[in-house]
């Protein structure tokens, strides 16, 4: 009988004990314990199954034996020793300033203290978290720390630079300690999201080994396909016969929506959990990972600062340009990467260069989405119903009433957002041509000199060049001058040249023109 799966709670004792499917981690984990001392840390996108992991080392280290019967570990030779652990977890505060963290912190020593059975002395959150960590090693046994979602509170505050300033330095003082304490710790394990750099935040942590990128680790958390047919098989075999489809075109559609996440320079792609356990809970294809939590700042930084989504695929840069941040200095890049909204798609060796790009439908298709919410500052829904529109039109190779929709789509935006500037125009139409190919599955690619959109349907191919204050004449001649058209020509469908003219002044395509080609 299939074990149910959970998709709300990620609590290692949770899984076991309520009898649901676990698949298993262990022997990661015991790669990370067996050598005795350690100062981890891991960085993956929410969602990933990094608490989990922290869970399942808490259950670890106090010897909970009984809860791995039957997993890896439970068979290899690690010693079951039980150890203190202080496990914070940052996640389960919003704090907005300095002195908020330091609260929720003494908060958190004050309850793991009760739980020993100690009484904790100290003037400030540093000398009490030091002193929690002598007395739980008074008897011998060194400490366990286990650190959830460090980042937290410097991500909620990026918006506001001085407040995100202090509370860097309190996370900074806080980790301070921990390399004061080292002699009476056994093992150390941090999770965030984001990677800011050693100086900003683990300068004192000079010994920490950071798995972020590390090969070994890059499938520690996330789904690999193998554990995708191993332990879903029954799951896919049900989905698959309600939807009138074989297992292994099932198979491909999951790994078309969530598949392709990459964590190493080369490494086994990984499938995003959070999304697969609700594709089997739900029985449905859904954009499950946007709706945990829309990335509103980080969209908002991509509109500030002007930045070229169209350069978002196929992105090529060496490991410096994204491994790090800072946040006085917040780049785009490396965000994106930590977040899990580009990922690694190739690696050349030789140049130690990588090639980023969205990992999967659902995170382009959804990124996509908000980012064009966010340029033309339409109401999401109303967005979704002008993209539907324009497929349809497309479809009935209706254009008139195409551009019509185009034009009603770009009238609704406020008139103080119109900026008479090409590159704020192209991106919305590069977003809408994006979207329109994402949804109906078909295939649309921009040129990277232009806006040059290629649409292809069943029975169709449509190639559009849109100019701004120029003329739809021109626009057609350049699609034919730089004969972007023939490719497509052997394909055997009607071949439909489009070139539209966009007016600034008039916030409106002022002319479109078609030409039909053999």
């Amino acid at each position: 009988m299939t074990k149910p799966v959970q998709t709300s709670t990620y609590i290692f004792r949770d899984l076991i004990e309520g009898g649901f499917l676990y698949v298993d981690k262990t022997q990661y984990i015991y790669e990370l314990v067996r050598y005795g001392k350690g100062v981890y840390f891991l960085s993956r996108p929410r969602r990933f199954g990094k608490s989990l992991m922290v869970s399942t080392l808490e259950e670890l280290f106090k010897g909970n034996r009984n809860l791995f019967h039957g997993l890896w570990i439970d068979q290899s030779d690690y010693q079951w020793q039980a150890h203190s652990v202080i496990r914070l977890d940052f996640s389960r505060n919003t704090v907005k300033t300095a002195s908020a963290l330091e609260q929720a912190i003494d908060f958190h020593l004050a309850k793991i203290a009760q739980e020993y059975g100690v009484t904790l002395q100290g003037f400030d959150y540093q000398s009490r978290f030091q002193d929690l960590i002598e007395q739980l090693a008074a008897g011998g046994k060194r400490v366990v720390i286990l650190i959830d979602e460090y980042d937290k509170p410097l991500i909620d505050n990026l918006d506001r630079l001085e407040d995100a300033k202090q509370i860097r330095d309190t996370l900074k003082a806080f980790y301070t300690v921990i390399k004061a304490m080292d002699a009476y710790l056994r093992f150390v394990f941090i999770t965030g999201i984001s990677k800011f750099s050693r100086v900003g935040v683990f300068s004192a942590l000079n010994h920490l080994s950071d798995l972020t990128m590390h090969p070994r680790y890059a499938t520690a958390v996330g789904l690999t396909e193998a554990e995708i047919r191993e332990n879903f098989h029954e799951y896919i075999t049900t989905f698959a016969a309600k939807e009138g489809s074989s297992f292994e075109d099932f198979l491909a559609k999951m790994r078309y929506w969530y598949n392709g996440f990459c964590f190493a320079a080369e490494c086994e792609q990984v499938y995003n959990p959070y999304s697969t356990l609700n594709l089997f809970d739900q029985q449905r294809f859904h954009n499950f990972w946007f709706e945990s939590g829309t990335p509103t700042f980080l969209i908002k930084l991509i509109k500030d600062r002007g930045y070229d989504v169209t350069h978002l695929q196929n992105l090529q840069l060496r490991e410096l340009a994204f491994s790090t941040y800072e946040i006085d200095t917040l780049s785009i890049v490396p965000i994106l990467l930590q977040t899990g909204y580009l990922t690694i798609k190739g690696y050349e060796s030789e140049l130690r260069r990588y090639t980023l790009g969205h990992p999967n439908y659902e995170v382009e298709d959804a990124f996509s989405f908000y980012l064009l919410s966010a340029f033309s500052e339409l109401d999401p829904t109303f967005s979704e119903d002008y993209l539907w529109q324009l497929i349809d039109a497309l479809k009935a190779n209706q254009l008139t009433h195409f551009f019509k929709i185009l034009d009603a789509f770009f009238a609704n935006i406020d008139y103080d957002l119109h900026i008479k500037q090409e590159k704020y125009y192209q991106t919305i139409f590069y977003l809408i041509f994006l979207l329109l190919g994402l949804r109906i599955s078909a295939e649309v690619k921009t040129n990277q000199g232009g806006i040059d959109a290629v649409v292809e349907l069943d029975e169709r191919i449509f190639l559009f060049e849109f100019k701004l204050d120029d003329s739809a004449a021109t626009a057609v001649q350049q699609i034919k001058d730089t004969a972007y058209y023939q490719k497509y020509q052997l394909k055997g469908k009607k071949l439909t040249l489009v070139g539209a003219n966009f007016d600034s002044n008039q916030r409106k395509i002022s002319e479109w023109k078609t030409e039909e080609l053999p």
